[in-house]
């Protein structure tokens, strides 16, 4: 009878699911179908393993049955319902210039989010879904972009930028068709979609200065985050965290943060950024680093960049113009004396080069004994004088 009931309840259990997965799939919401599909396979996997089994493969396969790309081209592309503007910069295959310098633990958090895409199979065998949603935190320049558009290039997935504070308008609840469009858009595709400057928008709802209208958005963007499908990415990045919601933070499977650089972080970037265009990057690298502490990535690179294009320009040697960035007035005097003694050694300059660049000395550069000043002449005399009066008494 036990067996008997237990077949009878996996059963109703079934036409339930089959219904509500026919519901679904007749509303034209494809990525709600497989959240359905997998809940069938976990819920079904005891009681009927054959079934969960050949609902896993489907899902296994569903990736390659329709590329993004071919996805975007039959969406509608999501405009301003006023201007007509796009409201996405899309990068359909993400590149980047130069390898980004990530920090051991920001490297694992991301390394972690694309491989529970590589590992979809045995996270689906199990009855789990990979990371939907992760916030990048940090000051401006540190490296939050360049994340999400390494992690979209590591996926092979087309990267969706939308920048909030663009489309906030003074009509907000433009604003809220605005994001409304663009959140269904890249949820029909596989993609990485990315929110930049979220904090313009998921500000805190108890803030008396905010109208209704925004709060409501929030609570628009807060029930997107826990639905966004598994088939897809949803990043997020903001320079102002303390700005954010608190129920917004619960949202997002993964939380990373991105300092500020430090000397080591700066040193490989340098390198990396310098590496195809001239020799002895690494010194310059080594060079630069002690002197661009408290500067951003963006901050470096627009530095680098600039150099670059005076080089390109004008001629000559790209280190005569990297050197405009390195301010040896602003250093204290060991500091100084250490670049003056790094740049001739390492024969980046000579010593005369580094003495007029820096204003140190050529023997301290060469590290020989400062010279004991002599006594001027007349002092000697007077010396001398006053023995000879001693003396005389």
């Amino acid at each position: 009878m036990r067996s008997e009931a237990l077949v009878a309840a996996v059963a109703s259990k079934l036409e339930k699911d089959i219904l509500n997965l026919a519901r679904i799939a007749l509303s034209g919401r494809p990525q709600d179908v497989l959240q359905m599909v997998h809940r069938m396979a976990k819920a079904h996997r005891e009681n009927a393993p054959e079934l969960a089994t050949g609902l896993v493969e489907l899902m296994r396969e569903a990736p390659t049955q329709a590329s993004p790309l071919r996805r975007q081209t039959e969406a509608v592309l999501p405009t301003d319902t006023d201007t007509r503007f796009s409201l996405l910069r899309i990068e359909e295959t993400p590149t980047l210039d130069h390898e980004p310098v990530f920090s051991v633990e920001i490297g694992r958090s991301l390394d972690r989010i694309v491989d529970e895409r590589t590992h979809l199979d045995a996270l689906l065998k199990a009855g789990l879904e990979p990371t939907s949603s992760a916030i990048f935190t940090g000051p401006p320049g540190v490296g939050k972009t360049m994340a999400a558009r390494w992690v979209a290039r590591s996926l092979n997935r087309p990267l969706l930028i939308l920048d909030l504070a663009a489309v906030m308008s003074s009509y907000l609840g433009r604003t809220g068709t605005n994001l409304r469009h663009v959140l269904d858009y890249a949820k029909s595709m596989r993609c990485v979609l990315l929110l930049d400057e979220l904090d313009a928008i998921a500000k805190r709802r108890d803030d008396r200065g905010e109208i209704g209208e925004l709060k409501r958005l929030v609570t628009v963007l807060i029930q997107e985050i826990d639905d966004w499908p598994a088939t897809g990415l949803l990043l997020a990045a903001t320079n102002h965290a303390e700005l954010l919601d608190p129920a917004i933070w619960r949202r997002f499977d993964h939380a990373v943060e991105f300092p500020m650089p430090d000397p080591q972080a700066i040193r490989v970037f340098v390198k990396a950024a310098l590496s195809p265009y001239m020799e002895k990057s690494d010194e310059w690298a080594g060079i630069m680093a002690g002197t661009m502490a408290g500067k951003s990535f963006s901050d470096i690179d627009r530095d680098i960049k600039s150099a670059r294009r005076l080089a390109a320009i004008h001629g000559g040697d790209l280190a005569s113009y990297l050197k405009d960035f390195i301010r040896p007035d602003q250093l204290a005097k060991p500091e100084r004396i250490a670049l003056a003694r790094t740049l001739a050694g390492e024969k980046l300059m000579s010593q005369r080069a580094a003495h007029e660049f820096t204003g140190v000395a050529r023997e301290t550069i060469r590290g020989e004994p400062s010279k004991p000043k002599a006594k001027p002449e007349r002092k000697r005399k007077q010396d001398g004088k006053a023995q000879l009066s001693s003396g005389q008494r």
